[in-house]
């Protein structure tokens, strides 16, 4: 599967096992969660709009939520032969895009809120995280080479550059 480019669109999750390249493109207040077992060599990544699913709504896309996608995702890749006591994380994005003014933007800040989200459900699924790069307020695009297992983000007005490697070397 060498050289195969996995889009990770809004929403969406992909796992693959073997070494596709995974991009999510438009980080702004998403989030992008890659994830990688090194035994099994299985990775996926989710592409995180919201923190929580509406209570009140059936969810028609785990991907959506971090309360729902992050879970969704390491059981596609439990399928696949991964286990959740050795796959490693890296997350991009969480920016804050949009400024209200002062007052309720700590409320109205969605890139913080999910943030916040995607880090609590991988502190409470037991997952290591290797490489973070959240916040500020520019977007950004996150690529996961399975492969070589190098995490890379850019934003508009900075190059590309390492975030960490998930297979640890």
């Amino acid at each position: 599967m060498l050289g195969t480019q996995l889009l990770v669109g809004m929403a969406e999750i992909q796992v693959s096992k073997e070494g596709p390249l995974f991009v999510c493109l438009g980080l702004g207040s998403c989030i992008g969660l890659a994830a990688y077992d090194p035994v099994a060599r299985v990775a996926g990544m989710v592409h995180v709009m919201l923190p929580a699913a509406f209570a009140d709504k059936p969810v028609d896309k785990p991907g959506k939520f971090a309360d729902t996608g992050v879970s969704a995702m390491l059981e596609q890749m439990a399928r696949l032969g991964a286990s959740k006591s050795r796959i490693v994380v890296a997350m991009a994005g969480g920016a804050q895009v949009f400024n209200f003014g002062s007052g309720n933007s700590g409320r109205l800040d969605i890139g913080k809120r999910n943030a916040d989200a995607v880090e609590e459900q991988v502190r409470l699924l037991g997952l290591r995280c290797l490489g973070k790069d959240v916040g500020g307020n520019q977007g950004r695009t996150m690529t996961f080479d399975s492969g070589s297992g190098l995490v890379k983000v850019r934003t508009v007005t900075s190059m590309e550059r390492a975030l960490c490697n998930l297979r640890g070397s």
